[in-house]
């Protein structure tokens, strides 16, 4: 399902069990809401308010974190293949076929994550992989004229090295941070409480109409944390800046 679609079910659930609690106390005996009895509700549900916020904030604290990772590594790769670029021009004419091979695969690479409709996906087309890795080849068959050359090819292996490792990296990262057992056991208990919070609320439009918006503020952070969780895909994506301006500035 989409984060949104998610998002939407969740408020679903939490308002929901909102409306059942306050729909329900009106079928309780009157000794079940008496002022000791909303008391104990509110410290148990105190418990399990604080649970659900510590565990909320861990998870939104290791979804960013998860974000900043993958745009980190895009900011990398894209000062990578710059440097790599600028190295192979020092090299010499022979490089230049290479150097037009890195400007397509990086091409190809972006409009496949980032395409206008926003349907990205970072996994590699086997084609793409085979070029590159056939770029890396191109480096280690060129043959150098002088300790100059010689350190520029060493120089320029090191990056497409470097290039490479990020690369698999980011592909190896898990995208998804939120794995659904936990999302079951999240709302469960925020639909717990929100069901306590209609049951010791009265019934008027203003209580209704808080409960709404706390509903939707829950809602848009499960939508937020799984939207972080999928950093190349739905609204909030890693930004192509970077490698557009590499893209911009390679073989000049």
């Amino acid at each position: 399902m989409l984060p949104l679609e998610i998002a939407l079910l969740v408020f679903a659930c939490v308002f929901g069990g909102a409306l059942v609690g306050m729909f329900s106390s009106a079928a309780l005996p009157e000794h079940h809401l008496s002022k000791d009895s909303v008391d104990s509700i509110k410290m148990g549900m105190g418990l399990v308010a604080t649970m659900t916020a510590l565990v909320l904030g861990l998870v939104t604290a290791s979804a960013k974190s998860a974000f900043d990772s993958q745009a980190a590594s895009v900011e990398q790769t894209a000062s990578d293949i710059l440097a790599l670029d600028r190295v192979l021009a020092s090299y010499g004419p022979e490089t230049q076929e290479i150097r037009e091979s890195i400007k397509r695969v990086l091409a190809s690479r972006m409009t496949q994550i980032w395409p206008e409709d926003g349907s990205g996906s970072r996994r590699d087309a086997p084609e793409a992989l085979a070029t590159a890795e056939g770029i890396q080849r191109s480096l280690l068959a060129l043959s150098p004229k002088g300790d100059a050359q010689s350190w520029l090819k060493s120089r320029a292996l090191d990056l497409a090295s470097d290039v490479l490792q990020t690369r698999w990296r980011s592909l190896a990262s898990g995208s998804n941070v939120v794995q659904t057992p936990f999302l079951v056991v999240v709302v469960s208990w925020l639909t717990v409480i929100f069901w306590s919070f209609g049951l010791v609320a009265p019934r008027n439009a203003t209580v209704i109409a808080v409960l709404l918006v706390c509903a939707l503020s829950v809602s848009a952070s499960i939508f937020l944390i799984l939207e972080m969780g999928n950093p190349y895909e739905g609204l909030m994506r890693v930004s192509s800046a970077p490698l557009k301006f590499t893209l911009d500035h390679l073989g000049k």
